[in-house]
């Protein structure tokens, strides 16, 4: 019996004294200059404030206990519910999905979902990774899929979307900058921390591991598992009901199709972007080498893109070179770039003499097939 009286009056604030009253001020201070957000007062940032800066000596527990005892429930938080008109929006995120078994070997795979927030049709792509290349890739597959391009695509503050930051203040990271440009959609980056303001995926990375968990089996291949997930979904968005249509998943995803925008030739995936000038020598330079650009665009920027294994270039647009990325060269050239009419703003290189001319000539021929009279010739020219 004295046990229970005892602890009934250690637990009554009023009986006891709390160990954080000594820093009370301070907590009253943090509070006033905390509490006006939209969020809740954060404990444990009061507490590690308390043992950095005051040295406080109490636990966790005495100042959530001080708190909750001196200072009213913070207010319940709503949000407002919003529905989106057909082809305005997809919501984007990842799942991660460690200990896969492919082809005999256990690998950590990555579900992209992508989601129509008016239908609610999902994609599902997977990958071995999160990087630049895999989220570029995975959204070419996921537009693919829903056969048009939503015009805003809301997304988490993942580093291959927003390079510093989060949220409206964030900044875009370049490369998918450039990416959405030329497929044609707004990034919308979500707050931090607002799981609420992207409902719509984070319910379906959930639906995907309900779906099909891939940890389940051993699979033959990285595709056979893709087959399988899409295979899935459309049998799922065939029996699930939209709720803002009243129709089928897969129905009202037919209706919203025709509102999405046209699906355009899907840009080669690319870690990297920048903006280049064209040289006077009509080169631009990129991952040390030096890339030939037609001579019309000197004086000019133009975009150079790393993809997989090749170098784009491109102008208002439109790629006007490629060439393989990496490549032991240094210098490449390309004698078209060279070749055709003044513009208003540029002229061209001098033509090749002669010597050049048989120079070129030589270089463009495999070495056993060029000819010894071709090499007299040349020293005739040198003459």
């Amino acid at each position: 019996m004295r046990y229970h009286l005892n602890r009934d009056l250690d637990s009554n604030g009023n009986a006891k004294a709390f160990k954080a009253e000594a820093v009370r001020e301070v907590i009253k201070h943090w509070i006033a200059t905390k509490e006006h957000g939209q969020r809740p007062v954060n404990i444990k940032d009061l507490f590690e404030h308390l043992v950095l800066e005051y040295a406080y000596e109490g636990s966790y527990k005495s100042v959530l206990r001080y708190v909750r005892a001196h200072y009213p429930k913070p207010k319940i938080r709503t949000f407002r519910r919003v529905e989106t008109p057909p082809g305005a929006q997809s919501q984007t995120d990842w799942g991660e999905f460690p200990g896969v078994r492919i082809a005999g070997e256990t690998v950590d795979l990555h579900a992209f979902v992508m989601v129509l927030s008016h239908s609610r049709m999902p994609v599902v792509i997977w990958t071995r990774s999160e990087n630049q290349l895999s989220w570029l890739k995975s959204h070419n597959e996921a537009y693919r899929r829903l056969g048009g391009v939503p015009a805003v695509n809301r997304i988490d503050n993942v580093k291959t979307a927003i390079a510093r930051g989060a949220g409206a203040w964030g900044t875009i990271n370049e490369t998918y900058r450039a990416y959405a440009l030329a497929v044609g959609f707004h990034i919308d980056a979500c707050q931090p921390r607002a799981a609420n303001a992207k409902g719509k995926v984070e319910a379906k990375v959930k639906l995907s591991r309900f779906l099909l968990d891939p940890r389940d089996k051993d699979w033959i291949s990285l595709e056979a598992l893709q087959a399988a997930s899409d295979l899935l979904i459309e049998r799922w968005a065939k029996q699930a009901l939209c709720p803002a249509t009243g129709k089928s998943v897969f129905d009202s995803w037919q209706d919203e199709v025709e509102r999405l925008g046209k699906l355009p030739i899907l840009p080669e995936p690319f870690d990297i972007a920048v903006t280049r000038p064209v040289r006077p020598d009509c080169s631009v330079s990129f991952e040390g080498r030096f890339y030939p650009v037609p001579f019309a665009h000197v004086g000019s920027q133009v975009e150079v893109r790393g993809c997989a294994g090749t170098v784009q270039i491109l102008a208002e647009g439109r790629i006007i070179r490629e060439f393989s990325r990496g490549t032991s060269q240094r210098v490449l050239t390309d004698q078209d770039c060279y070749e055709g009419e003044a513009t208003d703003r540029v002229l061209p290189p001098p033509p090749l003499g002669k010597m050049g001319k048989r120079l070129q000539e030589i270089m463009e021929m495999d070495v056993e097939k060029r000819p010894i009279d071709l090499y007299a010739a040349l020293a005739e020219v040198a003459r």
